[in-house]
């Protein structure tokens, strides 16, 4: 499958096989999704003791770089590629989440709130990347995120406003993150994590020093609780390495107002994993804006005219990092 030639109608048995498992890879990295907010909660808050928020997304960077940065070969982009999405996608993204989530910030409306950043990518490869969404497709994300407002408006009592300005602001980070990536044109997803992540462990670790200090790192370090481990494993393994290999991917290969609006079932997904494990009830409020969420995703996928569109050479605005 070549990067940027194919031009694939759904007219034919094998293009809509195509597109039809790239449809049901990012449904997968949905649940994925979904299912890691549950898991970060799990992790940073077990047996009556806090993780620091940033030690943590340290700990699954080193899970998510060694050892597999010694098979994986590096992405053919370049290093302001693979330090933009580290440093947007990966850092600033989730030790953002994190900390936010650390302050109080419910796992199934943390994964709602972050969901801004389909607002934020469609707007900022629209400026920077020259992509300029359908009617249809814009139509999807606007009811989309209408719908979010209205799930929302239905967890405001419950969410305070530090966390919740924090979680926002992590959705940001995430879709600069979105567009650095769809600008790199990876051919290997997998080989943009593992690399990129190399950025994260280090610096989160030495902030984590200075905020938490030494002595909580360290009992932290030398106390680790089977739920903390757990938790690590699988949002390296499952979130980032499957998860943003495949996202990485469909993003060289799509738009990105092709690829964003599947995120929008993540909070889905991730209300009602919070809700069956974490004993979060949504409300009447919270379920109608879900489905509100679900009309527009449809909407929006349906906008995407069934094909990969032909890459054509364009002027685009320079990307700087």
């Amino acid at each position: 499958m070549h990067n940027s030639t194919l031009v694939l109608h759904a007219k034919g048995s094998q293009s809509v096989l195509v597109n039809l498992r790239h449809s049901a890879l990012a449904v997968l990295v949905a649940v994925l999704w979904g299912i890691n907010f549950v898991a970060i909660d799990l992790g940073l808050h077990t047996n009556g003791r806090e993780v620091p928020p940033l030690l943590f997304v340290a700990m699954r960077f080193l899970l998510v770089v060694f050892p597999f940065i010694l098979f994986v070969r590096k992405p053919e982009v370049g290093w302001k590629a693979i330090v933009g999405v580290g440093l947007f996608m990966s850092a600033g993204q989730f030790g953002l989440l994190y900390l936010g989530m650390a302050l109080g910030m419910p796992a199934g409306l943390a994964s709602l709130v972050l969901q801004a950043q389909v607002l934020f990518t469609v707007l900022l490869a629209s400026k920077f990347l020259g992509e300029r969404p359908s009617r249809r497709q814009l139509a999807g994300v606007v009811l989309g995120i209408a719908g979010l407002g209205v799930v929302a408006l239905g967890r405001s009592a419950v969410a305070p406003v530090l966390p919740l300005m924090i979680v926002l602001a992590a959705a940001l980070s995430w879709a600069v993150g979105n567009v650095v990536a769809r600008h790199s044109k990876a051919a290997s997803g997998l080989g943009l994590v593992v690399w990129s992540g190399a950025v994260v462990p280090v610096p989160l670790a030495g902030l984590s020093l200075v905020v938490d200090g030494p002595g909580t790192v360290w009992a932290t370090l030398t106390d680790l609780q089977p739920a903390t481990i757990l938790s690590a494993i699988y949002t390296a393994v499952f979130a980032s390495l499957i998860g943003y290999g495949i996202w990485n991917r469909l993003l060289s290969l799509y738009p990105g107002s092709d690829v964003v609006p599947f995120t929008l079932l993540v909070p889905v997904i991730g209300m009602t994993a919070a809700w069956l494990v974490l004993n979060e009830i949504p409300t009447l409020t919270e379920i109608m804006g879900g489905l509100i969420l679900l009309l527009g995703v449809a909407i929006a996928v349906l906008g995407a005219r069934g094909k990969i569109r032909k890459e054509t050479p364009v002027a685009r605005p320079a990307l700087r990092l």
